[in-house]
């Protein structure tokens, strides 16, 4: 990130500026409020979500489009998200996947089913988006990927009720790193942040209460402080923290 404005150090000019960046997930919990920060960091945004056209009504965000998709599975949802960046007739410079759905379950009881699904949305479609839309940031020499993972998903742990959540979200670890190795002659970036328990509107009142009380704290993280972590970390040129796994708990 360039030098802050010495007048006012409360402004600081952004990499992202005139960048085009997808946000997967981006219309709800900390994908909506990364979208918000792209947004006031210039950015030109294409929001995935189930309803993003009608979740992002009224946020202020500026050159926008949307995508409006249920995640099936990785193939067809790259197939989907091709089609929409035809009509747009531009490759993002920025991709951020916020989704991934949550399963807390003993591992003894996981069905092959969940295991399926929970690996599928978790690691597989983000590595199909590495996939799909490193070799552009590449040639283009110039790419960030910000991935997120679970609640202490920053090493390989032991998890009594979500073994099968983490073991997929460890995962994006792995991803991170071998993008970082691969990129780094080409200013092509990656990062998984792990937050802590966030309060977000997929949370009941119920499993609030208790996520914080899994804390230091006792409370939940903001949406925005996370998106604003993850965001600080590669919005720089070059971007020094590539390959970093960090966890805010």
């Amino acid at each position: 990130m360039e030098t802050a404005n010495m007048e006012n150090p409360q402004e600081q000019s952004s990499t992202f500026q005139g960048k085009f960046a997808l946000i997967v997930g981006g219309s709800g919990g900390i994908g909506r409020a990364v979208s918000i920060e792209l947004s006031r960091r210039g950015a030109r945004l294409l929001v995935h979500g189930r309803h993003a056209s009608e979740r992002t009504r009224g946020l202020g965000l500026g050159d926008c489009e949307t995508f409006d998709a249920t995640f099936d599975g990785p193939v067809g949802f790259i197939r989907a998200l091709d089609v929409r960046l035809g009509h747009i007739g531009v490759e993002p410079d920025i991709v951020v996947c916020a989704f991934g759905p949550f399963l807390e379950k003993p591992l003894e009881t996981c069905t092959a089913e969940e295991w399926e699904w929970l690996t599928l949305a978790n690691l597989a479609l983000p590595g199909a988006l590495a996939s799909r839309f490193l070799p552009g940031m590449l040639g283009r020499k110039y790419g960030r990927f910000l991935f997120f993972g679970g609640t202490r998903t920053d090493v390989i742990r032991a998890y009594k009720k979500t073994a099968a959540y983490a073991s997929a979200k460890t995962g994006l670890g792995v991803l991170a790193k071998s993008i970082a190795e691969v990129g780094a002659p080409h200013d092509v970036a990656a990062v998984v942040v792990c937050p802590g328990p966030t309060e977000t509107e997929y949370l009941d009142d119920e499993a609030k209460v208790r996520h914080a009380a899994l804390t230091a704290t006792g409370s939940l993280a903001r949406p925005e402080q996370i998106a604003l972590v993850g965001l600080e970390l590669i919005d720089a040129d070059p971007c020094i923290a590539s390959g970093a796994i960090v966890s805010l708990i």
